[in-house]
């Protein structure tokens, strides 16, 4: 019933975005828009592959990792919750080239958004690992495996159904701070509505179609995230069962 009142979420969404540009006044702007909005994608994409590597390290490192890298893993994770990630972004844009490092705008966009999702991220992973029950643990002690082992087989496994449904949360803030690198220069959505306004005035049209197409990406992000759970469960169903 839940996933059914997602996809028609995601169904009205893509129908409200046709309606919109059916809209003779609308038309002009939807080509510029969905070249944006491509590039905003992409960096969605690369930015929670980022994101789910550094939360799975972090996280993983704060509770099992020899104390330099649990306190570098701390130190990560209090430094990018706590500042703005829109700081993040100019600092790695303006501040890094100034020690000498100089990189792509894309790079920047990816790696700063990447990281502060991360930090979040860790905490989720830390969370949802904390949450099997210490029977488990002490069935792979009985087993005698190791710590990596265990946490590869069956607390890993796990604990990612409990991820899932947080994690659909963070991907959708990573897509909505995706409008900060429009100031570092990236041609993405937010950049091409605020360039298209500049010269046009026209900013209901503009805006109201960036607004749906946010919509219609947050609501895939959301029923993507829904059948992952659920063939989830439903895969850690089958294997008690057997």
């Amino acid at each position: 019933m839940v996933m059914r009142k997602l996809v028609v979420v995601a169904v009205v969404s893509f129908s409200a975005g046709l309606a919109v540009a059916s809209f003779a006044g609308f038309r002009e702007f939807i080509p510029g828009l969905l070249e944006g909005a491509l590039v905003t994608i992409q960096i969605t994409l690369a930015g929670a592959v980022v994101a789910v590597i550094c939360a799975t390290v972090a996280g993983l490192a704060k509770m099992y990792a020899p104390w330099p890298l649990r306190w570098l893993a701390v130190v990560y994770i209090e430094l990018f919750r706590g500042t703005s990630a829109l700081v993040q972004l100019f600092w790695l844009f303006f501040v890094l080239p100034l020690f000498g490092v100089t990189l792509a705008p894309m790079t920047v966009a990816i790696a700063a958004l990447g990281l502060n999702i991360g930090a979040y991220g860790a905490e989720v992973v830390r969370g949802a690992v904390a949450a099997v029950p210490r029977g488990q643990w002490e069935a792979t002690t009985a087993l005698n495996m190791s710590r990596t082992q265990a946490l590869r087989r069956i607390i890993l496994p796990q604990a990612f159904v409990a991820m899932i449904p947080p994690w659909g949360n963070l991907f959708i803030e990573l897509l909505k701070s995706t409008a900060l690198v429009s100031l570092i220069t990236i041609s993405d959505l937010a950049f091409r509505a605020q360039q298209m306004n500049q010269t046009t005035f026209r900013t209901l049209e503009i805006f109201t179609i960036v607004l749906v197409i946010y919509l219609a990406i947050a609501s895939i992000i959301t029923v993507g995230m829904r059948a992952l759970e659920q063939k989830a469960v439903g895969a850690m169903v089958r294997g008690r069962g057997h």
